[in-house]
């Protein structure tokens, strides 16, 4: 297992404060500084399955946010949902710690899951003109009753408060490579893995399993803005497997456990797992890679759970603290 690996595997010690400004390196589409590790062996220190980016994430946030209130301005994210489930209750409890990590104030607004259409549409308006909120995540999937009507429910939110990117203004942003609005955050949460630990993306080949506007997608036009040359492969690719051999990136966002196996790798790579499964034998989550096979053979992948997902996290708080920012201006 080679050092990069052992840092996506096991995690990396922390950076201190008095070392930030030295290695901080921008990340494009945050308009934040992301530290950027020196990978090597000085650099292991208490062995852990992920969690290190968001420390370092929300410390950077944590310390803008601080800026912030100092000018009278508290960050502050409405969570909005239609229902309660347990899924989403354990979420919840998530977002407000690690809002308070990162010096976000968070409000779970909620609604019954028999909300009518104009109910959910005032509820994001009541967020739109409330200057106080700089953010709004909307869950999903919403009820039955509410799906056909997503887009326009999605497109009431201002652009400048989608810091999630399910607006179709935030879509064009990541599309055309502008400033409107922010990208997804688990889509973002992919470059600034490989930013964080120093993989290269120009003039690299990357290959993104899964197609949905949500991930894959916008994940292979940010690493297009990057300067990888993207491959998106889904349901219907041919040979998959000699597709993802060719990568030197691969992002796995298909959504089925097990998918990505020893066949599809080759030595060289770095394998960015997105997906998260529940595999009820092993009583635990999961990711598309089959882990103690591929990790034998790539150079560096993504636990899960732990890589992704807790820095989806700390992009979250982060296109928070960056949307008061602008507000403020």
């Amino acid at each position: 297992m080679g050092i990069l690996q052992q840092a996506f595997h096991k995690g990396l010690q922390i950076v201190e404060p008095q070392h930030v400004g030295r290695i901080a390196q921008p990340l494009v589409g945050i308009g934040m500084h992301f530290e950027k590790e020196t990978v090597g062996p000085e650099r292991l220190g208490r062995m852990r399955h992920g969690g290190h980016e968001f420390a370092v994430a929300a410390r950077l946030a944590a310390r803008r946010a601080g800026a912030l209130r100092q000018r009278g301005v508290s960050p502050r994210l409405v969570i909005l949902r239609c229902g309660e489930s347990e899924a989403d209750g354990a979420y919840l409890r998530g977002a407000l710690k690690r809002g308070a990590l990162c010096g976000v104030e968070v409000e779970v607004r909620t609604l019954p899951d028999t909300a009518s259409r104009q109910q959910l549409l005032n509820a994001i308006d009541a967020v739109n003109v409330d200057s106080t909120v700089h953010g709004c995540l909307l869950l999903r999937p919403l009820p039955p009753h509410l799906r056909d009507a997503e887009p326009e429910i999605c497109d009431r939110l201002l652009p400048e408060k989608d810091v999630d990117g399910m607006t179709g203004t935030s879509a064009a942003g990541v599309y055309l490579g502008r400033p409107l609005g922010f990208a997804p955050c688990t889509a973002e949460a992919v470059t600034v893995l490989l930013e964080h630990y120093g993989v290269a993306c120009a003039e690299k080949r990357a290959v993104v399993i899964g197609r949905s506007p949500v991930v894959g997608r916008p994940a292979a036009m940010l690493l297009l803005a990057r300067n990888a040359t993207v491959t998106v492969c889904h349901t219907a690719t041919a040979d998959l497997p000699v597709v993802t051999r060719e990568a030197d990136i691969i992002v796995s966002a298909a959504g089925a456990a097990g998918s990505l196996t020893v066949s599809h790798v080759r030595p060289g790579q770095t394998v960015i797992d997105v997906s998260v499964s529940w595999d009820a034998a092993r009583n635990a989550m999961v990711g598309d890679a089959e882990f103690d096979a591929v990790s034998a053979v790539v150079d560096a992948i993504t636990p899960v759970p732990g890589g992704v997902g807790a820095v989806t996290s700390a992009v979250l708080m982060r296109h928070v603290v960056l949307a008061a920012e602008r507000g403020r201006k």
